[in-house]
């Protein structure tokens, strides 16, 4: 049995080390740990999309849960990086994170969801877990847009990237990744004045190539000068298992 004291003093943690740069991550349960042990094999385009940064270049990260990709970003490649994330559990070690990596001059971390409308919601969780993924703003539907059954409802607040831009809040990026279970598009839609704004470089968006509005957010970003590569786009995608047909689609201009 573990004492009190002794159960605080594990915390643990794995430590990456790319280029010479260690980067750690706080992993308090298995599936946090997870995270990390498949940090290059679950979205290897995430990985070499961020490789393209030059330092003090902006990220913002939509959807960062843990922080991830926005610690790899500001340690690897010296990004300065807002990141989003409305889960209470998820921001709470995402800020642990950034603290650990000596971060807090180079990513600010915001406890909002981002869509197409401004103001107070909920956050339907799929599961009550550090780490978890595939929860719902607003609406009790989950990634595939079916009815879900959420297993606790928190409350939350929702902004446009829009307005963060206009107010100064988040200065206009060079990089932003997309990553909400399905929300991408309501992300796209409250965002349209930054996107046409040509200092946005690139977007990487998961796209779920099964849902009509997904497809039509394809088409939105086309006719706003961007592009993508299918060849890219086919080897991302999940060709079976719970997330057929979902891919991450890298956006440039």
């Amino acid at each position: 049995m573990l004492t009190l004291d002794e159960y605080e003093r594990l915390d643990p943690r794995c430590e990456l080390v790319h280029n010479g740069v260690p980067i750690v991550y706080v992993t308090p349960t298995l599936f946090t740990k997870w995270r990390v042990d498949s940090l290059f094999e679950k979205e290897p385009v995430t990985i070499n999309w961020i490789a393209e940064f030059a330092e003090n270049e902006v990220l913002v990260d939509i959807g960062a849960n843990v922080g991830m990709y926005t610690v790899w970003a500001a340690k690897t490649r010296g990004a300065m990086v807002f990141a989003f994330e409305p889960e209470a559990q998820n921001y709470a070690l995402l800020n642990h994170n950034i603290i650990i990596n000596g971060l807090g001059a180079r990513v600010k971390a915001y406890c909002l969801a981002l869509s197409d409308e401004a103001g107070y919601s909920e956050l339907h969780l799929s599961a009550v877990q550090l780490g978890g993924s595939c929860h719902s703003l607003g609406e009790r539907v989950d990634f595939k847009h079916e009815p879900m059954n959420p297993a606790f409802s928190q409350g939350c607040v929702a902004a446009r990237l829009d307005d963060l831009v206009a107010s100064g809040v988040v200065p206009l990026p060079n990089y932003i990744k997309i990553d909400v279970d399905g929300f991408e598009p309501k992300v796209v839609a409250g965002a349209r004045r930054v996107l046409r704004d040509g200092k946005v470089r690139s977007l990487l968006i998961e796209t779920n190539q099964n849902l009509p509005d997904h497809l039509q957010m394809v088409a939105e970003l086309e006719s706003m000068g961007f592009r993508y590569d299918p060849a890219q786009v086919a080897a991302a995608e999940r060709k079976s298992g719970t997330f057929k047909g979902v891919a991450e689609y890298v956006f440039t201009r």
